[in-house]
């Protein structure tokens, strides 16, 4: 049973979010406020975190930073529906998804799936060579059954989303990919109006590849139409 952080001050949203949880196959660990929230992350063994974003002691994205700072571990965070601040810079510290509050457990649970399905390595039914998998664009190298990536030769630090998102525009580098087709293939679903979960994780992805000699970044994006990553 894959294990679930619930971090949210409404003691009974949680409870009722832990009993579904529960009939769901999830286990799940409670928290009631940022801190504790913190401190349960740090000691890992959770396959995901939700973190409401408006909780006493400490708030849902500082708590998020403390917790990027020191692990990978997907987080899903709740937001106050309509509130677009907070979902946009929730993504840029981090997160993987957001899912507006009040929220159905059914329709958490399915992000929580669909999180868990981009960001858990595949099983693999046997070894294979270290370079069998291997995806290289230029200077980007990505092992897709292991989630890793390196750039320039060093190991490239990406969330979940992140490596899924780098790891499609690798796949096409060199072509002008629309935003619909990769949220199709790196996220699962159909783009929505005014979504814009892609762009807040690839500008972090930008910003962690760097600039080119030129000055111009490696991921170039195309107003209306959509990315590419450049080869060289």
């Amino acid at each position: 049973m894959k294990k679930i952080l619930l971090v949210d001050d409404d003691i009974e949203l949680t409870g009722m979010l832990a009993r579904y949880l529960k009939r769901e196959q999830f286990e799940v660990e409670l928290a009631h406020d940022g801190e504790s929230g913190v401190r349960l992350a740090l000691q890992g063994g959770h396959a995901l975190i939700v973190l409401d974003v408006m909780m006493p002691r400490l708030s849902g994205m500082e708590a998020l930073r403390r917790i990027r700072a020191n692990r990978r571990t997907p987080v899903i965070m709740l937001t106050a529906r309509g509130d677009n601040v907070d979902r946009i810079v929730g993504l840029d510290m981090g997160a993987d998804d957001y899912v507006p509050k009040p929220c159905t457990p059914g329709e958490l649970v399915a992000r929580i799936r669909a999180v868990l399905r981009r960001t858990d390595p595949p099983p693999e039914a046997e070894p294979s060579p270290p370079s069998a998998d291997v995806i290289e664009a230029g200077l980007l190298s990505m092992w897709p059954g292991r989630r890793e990536a390196t750039w320039r030769g060093q190991v490239l630090s990406l969330t979940g989303t992140e490596f899924v998102l780098l790891l499609t525009l690798a796949r096409h580098a060199g072509q002008l990919m629309p935003k619909a087709d990769i949220s199709l293939q790196a996220l699962g679903r159909p783009l929505t109006p005014y979504d814009r979960r892609i762009d807040v994780h690839l500008s972090s992805v930008r910003q962690k590849l760097g600039l080119r000699a030129d000055g111009q970044p490696w991921i170039q994006s195309v107003r209306g139409l959509g990315y590419q990553l450049l080869k060289d």
